[in-house]
């Protein structure tokens, strides 16, 4: 996101929880740091990214806080598709959420607070982020399918995974705009986990049928989606970005994503 705001000519102010050279160190879940850094910088536009899958007050509370920090500024909110249940048709902009478990509830808490602080707020729903931003999930694929993790991919959860640098100016032109309310902005392809690591054995030149596989029942997770697909017709529409599916983002590079079971 920093470099494709500062590459549009944006002076970017980008914040870590940790020292990162070139940010500022920022943890959400202090309302109080939250609103004497945004009072300091008093940005033209503000993009929350933050989010924490094991924790609510960084999920949900810090996107209050950013919401109110950020009145006067131009906000862009990232969710995610963890806010719907799952189901066989598509999700558009307009279905209200009906999460399954403490993340997906995180996230719609995070939205609806949103939503009430900032009316104009965009509100962006993604999926799986994928791309050649680090090496980290490639690894894990590697690893697994050597056997030196234990675990496997889902056959099961289908989502619509976007490109990291796709994604990335799609947020920026919204920051641009005035777009208010929630928007998709995810891959025009639906895949399983477990695909997206049969297209990297493919990239490595691996038998993909060497990939662990298996279902999210059998992961003991507990409640959890499996399948959730975004409708994104609406953002295709109005944005200049040309989002990659799936496929042609693995041929582009590395591959990033979640939704393994990791075990042993």
């Amino acid at each position: 996101m920093v470099r494709r705001a500062a590459a549009c000519g944006h002076e970017v102010v980008g914040t870590a929880t940790t020292a990162v050279s070139g940010h500022r160190v920022l943890d959400v879940r202090s309302r109080e740091a939250v609103l004497a850094l945004l009072s300091e910088v008093r940005a033209e536009a503000v993009l929350n990214l933050a989010s924490r899958m094991d924790d609510w007050v960084v999920t949900a509370d810090g996107a209050a806080h950013v919401a109110v920090g950020a009145r006067g500024s131009r906000l862009v909110h990232v969710s995610s598709d963890v806010v719907h249940g799952g189901r066989s048709r598509p999700y558009t902009d307009i279905d209200p959420p009906d999460p399954k478990g403490r993340y997906g509830s995180a996230k719609a808490a995070a939205e609806t607070a949103v939503a009430a602080v900032d009316p104009g707020a965009a509100i962006v729903r993604t999926s799986l982020i994928i791309g050649s931003d680090d090496s980290q999930h490639l690894r894990l694929v590697r690893d697994l399918i050597a056997g030196r993790r234990a675990g496997f991919l889902f056959e099961d959860e289908i989502r619509c995974p976007v490109h990291v640098d796709d994604l990335a100016a799609a947020l920026v032109e919204l920051a641009e705009g005035d777009y208010a309310g929630v928007l998709n902005v995810a891959g025009p392809e639906a895949i399983s986990r477990a695909d997206l690591g049969r297209l990297v054995a493919r990239q490595d030149g691996v038998d993909p049928a060497s990939v662990p596989t298996g279902l999210t029942a059998d992961a003991n997770l507990g409640p959890r989606a499996s399948d959730v697909k975004l409708d994104s017709s609406r953002a295709y529409g109005m944005l200049a970005v040309r989002f990659r599916s799936a496929s042609e983002a693995v041929r582009a590079g590395g591959l990033g994503f979640g939704g393994f079971r990791a075990g042993g």
